[in-house]
């Protein structure tokens, strides 16, 4: 029996899957750790946590497979993959590829600044028109810029950028690649058109060329072998072959089967990743784009979501939830279970209580690092049940405002939904009725570590091209809408729409009294 792993590097932990060539999973192994904050709307992320947590997730998943499976061995392990989180900056690294600065992530908001300057700078049709990108803080090519302006001891040491994958790969086999996904993700500095870092922008930017890494793969491609002394570490045979990978939103997306033209997912997470395939651009969209991890030299996964969805419950349930923790710790069972129990008996709109999630600023499609949450519509009569099924139905309002920014005549009728919000029928349920879309979820739960597993399998020529596509994951309707709370939603997402607009203002205004200058 053949067998292979994937691994996906997350905000929070990293997973690792081993699965024979069916996709049956034969073990699996997680490590968790958290992202560190060190002022308002910074995230970074030191390298070595997430060497260390794929490390301790490969060992730990093979060392589960041998006590599981009798006569298993090492060399039937064919190939391993690794996704990670989308890695904003990327890693700067040295002459020796040591890391030089912790990684800026995808939820960072420190480069607004940069972004002023590049809306001054750069003729912002031609970077949409080469990269399918637009100016942000949430781009990771900002986030460079920042560490240029405000790290010139760093800046001047750097040799490459690269995305926590890249880094991770390099570790364990010696080689450096740098796959399409994620050169895409970055922004400005990738030619979506041509597949290929943009020369053009990058002068443009002030970046140079040679800070991004020659060899781009596509997320199906071996890059290396595992080293020996990193193999002996994991229980793995030497020149155990290293698949390139991609960002974590999109292997999700190819875990959840989505190949061709139309079909859309949501990951679900500490942020919320709405994305769908399609072979042509639409810049005018206002959403992210990169090459998708399947087929990649045609297919692009374009996607938009907010920077804090899973994050916002997990807010709202560490700041106000104390009680329901404690009743949790009592019961012996998941503190959601309990707040979803209070929630679900309320009406559809939380009685007139909407909530805004943008606890980090907020990515698409109103593209306002500035912007910040709050709930609207607060009064004596409402409860911590109102308040929190509000933060579900806010998230969801966010999902509907990200795929009508999108052409819905070109999407399928049914919605995927993968990621943590997957284990919530009442979240689902309220998905359903907010999108006007049936959702199904993931029979399986394992998401972006299970698609990495795929590439793994695809890339060792253990699964065709076709087999890939048809995918290893079984979908399950889990919610469909309901006629009158949808009547309801739609009301109240044309309220949710109307509010960032008539407060912008204020949270500009509230945002600068809390800035400081750069250190």
């Amino acid at each position: 029996m053949n067998y292979v792993i994937g691994v996906d590097i997350g905000t929070q932990s990293t997973k690792a899957l081993l699965c024979d060539t069916s996709g049956h999973i034969v073990a699996q192994m997680s490590k968790g750790y958290h992202p560190d904050t060190p002022r308002p709307l910074w995230a970074e992320q030191h390298a070595s946590v997430w060497l260390e947590a794929t490390l301790a997730s490969i060992a730990g998943s093979v060392e589960r497979a041998r006590a599981i499976v009798p006569g298993f061995e090492a060399a039937q392990i064919k190939s391993i993959c690794i996704s990670s989180l989308y890695g904003g900056s990327g890693i700067p690294v040295d002459e020796d590829l040591n890391p030089l600065h912790p990684c800026l992530i995808w939820m960072d908001r420190r480069a607004e600044a940069e972004v002023a300057w590049v809306r001054r700078t750069i003729d912002l049709e031609r970077l949409a028109e080469i990269t399918g990108n637009h100016v942000d803080s949430y781009y990771g090519y900002t986030k460079i810029l920042w560490l240029k302006a405000n790290r010139p001891e760093i800046w001047a040491r750097t040799k490459y950028w690269l995305p926590p994958n890249a880094f991770v790969i390099h570790a364990l086999t010696g080689e450096l690649a740098v796959d399409h996904s994620s050169a895409g993700n970055i922004g400005g500095v990738y030619d979506l058109g041509r597949r290929c870092w943009s020369e053009e922008m990058l002068s443009r930017l002030g970046i140079p060329l040679a800070m991004m890494p020659e060899r781009l793969v596509h997320s199906h491609e071996i890059v290396g072998g595992l080293k020996a002394d990193v193999a002996s570490r994991l229980g793995l045979a030497a020149d155990t072959p290293v698949v390139a990978g991609g960002v974590d939103a999109a292997v999700a997306t190819f875990a959840a089967g989505a190949t061709r033209q139309g079909q859309h997912v949501a990951m679900i997470g500490t942020s919320m990743c709405w994305g769908h395939i399609t072979p042509e651009v639409d810049p005018a969209s206002k959403l992210v784009s990169m090459p998708h991890v399947f087929n990649g030299e045609r297919d692009a996964y374009v996607f938009g979501g907010a920077i804090a969805a899973g994050a916002s419950v997990t807010w709202f349930r560490e700041q106000f939830c104390k009680a329901d923790t404690d009743a949790a710790l009592h019961r012996a069972c998941d503190v959601h279970d309990l707040l979803n129990e209070a929630a679900a008996p309320l009406p559809a709109g939380a009685d007139g209580l909407i909530f805004l999630p943008y606890l980090m600023g907020e990515r698409s499609p109103i593209w306002d690092g500035r912007a910040s949450g709050a709930f609207v519509g607060l009064s004596l009569y409402h409860t911590r049940a109102h308040a929190y099924r509000a933060v579900l139905e806010g998230v969801a309002f966010a999902l509907r405002h990200n795929i009508e920014a999108s052409d819905t005549a070109l999407l399928d009728e049914d919605l995927i939904v993968v990621g943590g919000a997957a284990q919530s029928s009442l979240w689902l349920q309220i998905i359903a009725d907010v999108t006007g879309r049936r959702v199904l979820t993931i029979a399986e739960n394992v998401e972006a570590a299970m698609g990495a597993a795929l590439l793994a399998a695809l890339g060792a020529g253990l699964v065709s091209a076709r087999q890939a596509a048809d995918g290893w994951v079984r979908l399950a309707a889990s919610a469909e809408p309901r006629e009158r709370e949808q009547r309801i939603y739609d009301a109240c997402f044309e309220v949710y729409r109307s509010l960032y607009p008539a407060l912008k203002d204020g949270m500009h205004r509230l945002r600068a009294m809390t800035e400081v200058p750069n250190p």
